[in-house]
């Protein structure tokens, strides 16, 4: 093996975490109803490629109320992690459906972030999938 095939082996690189630490999606909104088998739903999709686990604070933002704050969401190094806005809490609160909302993600470590929306209400179901926005 020459020193060229050496240094671009993919094994031979350590993991190093890629992406941004702070991330914004402005458009969020849990469709209410659900036809056939598959349930309308959102997700944040994490993509954490570094060693160190990534602790996530979330903040959820509405048109006419008060945010939902302080949700920590746990992505472990070196994995992806697919986190359903329905399932998030503040409290007790949880993200009303049929609600427009925006998110924000700040991250300790740099994560990678897409977002994916999955509309059942009718039988022609849609799926939608969009890089969040990257700010730090």
């Amino acid at each position: 093996m020459t020193q060229d095939q050496t240094n671009t082996s993919a094994h031979k690189t350590p993991p190093t975490a890629t992406g941004r630490t702070c991330w914004v999606i402005p458009d969020g909104y849990i469709p209410p109803d659900s036809s056939g088998s598959l349930e309308s739903h959102e997700s944040i999709c994490v993509l954490n490629t570094g060693t160190t686990d990534a602790q996530l604070q979330i903040t959820i933002y509405f048109e006419d109320r008060e945010p939902l704050e302080d949700i920590v969401a746990v992505v472990p190094a070196r994995r992806t992690k697919h986190i359903r806005t329905a399932s998030l809490k503040s409290g007790e609160q949880l993200i009303p459906p049929g609600v427009p909302y925006a998110i924000t993600v700040s991250s300790n470590v740099p994560v990678i972030i897409q977002y994916s929306r999955l509309d059942s209400t009718q039988p022609e179901l849609a799926l939608m999938s969009v890089m969040a926005f990257p700010l730090g």
